[in-house]
């Protein structure tokens, strides 16, 4: 029997790991949902909103796919076509390396029905919930939001523009280059530039280091830190009072503190 739904694809950005984070639009949108393709960094607990839906995982990361964007686009369209309203569910926000736009493009030339709902992107939401303010009068006048890796697997070249830069820096899917992006940073930067590293920002698994250009790397060793984690760079870290009562919770390394100045 032909299905008497119209296929509609609705792209949704579920925000950087806690559940809460979410927006009233995307529930509303899981709870109308006939089909839900979701993504790695989702949080499952949302899976819950999503209570008449087919639930299928579709998530990528480093190394290991479960479909590949080719896939997920064709399959967007033969389960709008089979069942009607599919919701992309994608980690933080889907227009911020989330591919949302491309999805879009692809389903359109199928005549389906299209929809967004933005989401708070790790890029924003992470540092805040740390209390990291990527902007700071006389600190910082901007920011850059930048992806550790492109898609041919490379570092981007707008690492090396950011670091001559006083903006604040934030870098996406990073942890795999972050050996490079110190070499860049230690050409053009001092070495006591402070960095934040957060890994499952938001969620209750968090971790995160805080140091300088030149202490990080020993720090992300000895901490275990990992992917799926947000790099943030710039003078705005020094000037953070929840990292500073998380420092003197974790760390007992006096030249930390010297060189953050959080004494």
């Amino acid at each position: 029997m032909r299905n008497s739904k119209t296929p509609k694809l609705t792209i949704v950005g579920a925000g950087p790991g806690d559940a809460e984070l979410i927006t009233l639009k995307a529930i509303k949108a899981l709870e109308k949902a006939d089909v839900v393709l979701y993504d790695a960094l989702v949080n499952e607990e949302l899976l819950q909103y999503a209570t008449n839906a087919e639930i299928v995982f579709v998530g990528k990361r480093f190394g290991c796919h479960a479909y590949t964007q080719d896939q997920i686009n064709e399959l967007i369209v033969s389960m709008a076509n089979r069942h009607g309203h599919v919701v992309r569910l994608k980690g933080g926000d889907p227009f911020i390396f989330g591919r949302g736009s491309e999805e879009i493009d692809y389903v359109e030339q199928f005549g389906l029905e299209t929809a967004i709902v933005p989401g708070i992107s790790s890029a924003l939401g992470v540092p805040a919930s740390v209390g990291i303010s990527l902007t700071q009068r006389q600190v910082a006048e901007s920011f850059w939001v930048i992806t550790g890796t492109t898609s041919n697997h490379e570092l981007s070249k707008d690492v090396y523009l950011a670091s001559k830069s006083a903006a604040t820096v934030v870098i996406l899917m990073g942890m795999h280059k972050l050996e490079e992006i110190i070499s860049i940073y230690k050409e053009n930067r001092t070495d006591d530039l402070p960095i934040a590293i957060i890994q499952n920002g938001t969620k209750n698994t968090e971790q995160k280091v805080v140091g300088t250009i030149s202490s990080i790397t020993k720090l992300v060793l000895e901490k275990k830190i990992s992917s799926p984690a947000i790099i943030v760079i710039g003078e705005v870290v020094k000037n953070t009072s929840k990292l500073t009562s998380y420092f003197q919770e974790h760390f007992d390394d006096e030249f930390i503190f010297q060189n953050l100045n959080l004494e």
